[in-house]
């Protein structure tokens, strides 16, 4: 199924069964129908499998089980203790791994020496996994927030930087020589032309780095934790309670999701000038 842009009213979906014309009022209620669709559909075969299969809660848990966990850890005190500690890092580890690509990203965008001095060393960091990273990580930073802030800043660094570096090299350089003469600054340049021509893009790379945030901070609670959903997933499989691991990494999707979604309503408002 396709959808195009039929008017502001109205959108025109191509199916196999035709051509359908729907009020644009109606897209957010069939994406949602979509979605709980698609959630119905997985928590059926889910439950098929178990039935079909009769695993034993420890390998593999019915639906129910896992509500009913979820249920029982929600409204404690402990439960949201360990989302809170999770978010932080995720939160510190994204915010601190934008700013240090949106920088290098311009500077590598903006000057031949620092790309050719640095590109290769950021690339060949890429080649170590952050899962070898983390326990040295632990060793340098001490076991609190900050080596699960480092993993997380790390994971998100690399997309991020790419998304900049492409961003500043798509400016047109018709616009820049139109700004040129138009006397325009360094200032100008960067504010009127770099910025509104390099921000889809980098908003781009921070959607993905919101999301690969949430799998550092994990990474980092796995290696040495006492906090956090990663410790909590680690705690479920020590005591074979698979449903409070199923449990934790259904709030690990609901925190990404919302970290997705927080950035995706940013991209909506700051680039509403484009529509």
């Amino acid at each position: 199924m396709a959808i195009s842009t039929k008017s502001r009213r109205v959108i025109l979906i191509h199916s196999p069964f035709g051509e359908v014309r729907l009020p644009r009022k109606y897209v957010p209620l069939l994406r949602a129908g979509a979605i709980m669709l698609f959630v119905l559909s997985v928590i059926a075969v889910w439950q098929l499998i178990v039935m079909l299969g009769q695993y034993p809660s420890f390998i593999l848990p019915t639906p129910r089980e896992v509500w009913d966990e979820l249920m029982r850890i929600l409204p404690t005190a402990a439960f949201w203790g360990h989302v809170a500690a999770t978010l932080i890092a995720v939160l510190g580890g994204l915010l601190s791994g934008a700013a240090l690509a949106i920088l290098l990203g311009y500077c590598i965008a903006k000057s031949p020496v620092v790309n050719s001095l640095v590109s290769p060393l950021v690339v060949a960091s890429q080649a170590i996994p952050i899962v070898a990273i983390a326990p040295l990580l632990a060793i340098w930073f001490g076991y609190g927030i900050t080596p699960k802030v480092v993993t997380s800043l790390l994971i998100v660094f690399f997309p991020i930087l790419v998304s900049v570096v492409a961003g500043i090299r798509s400016v047109e350089p018709n616009l820049r020589d139109l700004m040129r003469s138009l006397q325009a600054n360094r200032r100008q340049m960067f504010t009127k032309l770099e910025v509104p021509s390099a921000l889809p893009m980098v908003l781009s790379g921070l959607k993905v780095g919101a999301t690969l945030a949430v799998i550092g901070a994990i990474v980092g609670e796995f290696v040495n934790s006492d906090r956090g959903l990663g410790f909590l997933i680690k705690q479920g499989n020590g005591e074979y309670n698979t449903a409070r691991t199923f449990a934790a990494l259904i709030a690990l999707i609901v925190m990404a999701l919302s970290m997705y979604g927080s950035v995706a309503l940013l991209e909506r408002k700051w680039l509403a000038w484009r529509k």
